[in-house]
């Protein structure tokens, strides 16, 4: 008969196995990843009601920001500026093509780059996403200062990791 080996012996309300060593490098408030996941999620729900109404998405805003900006650009241009893979790039902007926001056209010299620039409608919309990105700040708890300090924090962290380890496109 096949005998099961004992489970270990939980501690007193503790909730974890007697003489188990404590890792508090294991402990959840103590995770960079889930402080910038919950972050990430509080500000995209922000943006998320307040697109909705003009029907944008946060990704679809992002794109909007890299075309007011630079203007005329390719898919590699923006799959590049928002740190996105082609098979995500690829149907955010085919989307936004047949919702009237952009244009995409094959380079005449080279059929496998396509260029992307903003449809009439897609530069209406930069004075309404504007306010919607003030009112983004006024609902973030911090002073301007604070989220510049912030930005730049994270805009060395990001900098610094992809020089130490380009990130890897996850496998399809």
């Amino acid at each position: 008969m096949f005998e099961a080996e004992p489970a270990p012996r939980l501690s007193r309300g503790a909730g974890r196995p007697e003489g188990l060593p404590p890792y508090p490098e294991l402990c959840l408030d103590s995770q960079l990843c889930l402080a910038l996941q919950v972050s990430d999620s509080l500000i995209t729900r922000i943006y998320r009601n307040l697109l909705k109404p003009l029907d944008l998405t946060h990704p679809q805003y992002l794109v909007l920001l890299v075309l007011w900006e630079r203007g005329r650009c390719t898919m590699g241009d923006l799959r590049e500026a928002l740190h996105m893979d082609t098979g995500a790039i690829t149907p955010l902007v085919k989307r936004m093509e047949s919702g009237g926001l952009l244009k995409r056209t094959r380079d005449t010299q080279d059929e496998r780059r396509v260029w992307v620039d903003l449809s009439e409608r897609g530069w209406e919309l930069r004075d309404q996403v504007a306010e919607i990105r003030r009112e983004v700040g006024r609902r973030i708890p911090l002073t301007g200062e604070e989220l510049a300090e912030l930005r730049s924090t994270l805009q060395v962290l990001n900098a610094a990791m992809l020089r130490a380890a380009p990130v890897e496109s996850d496998p399809a």
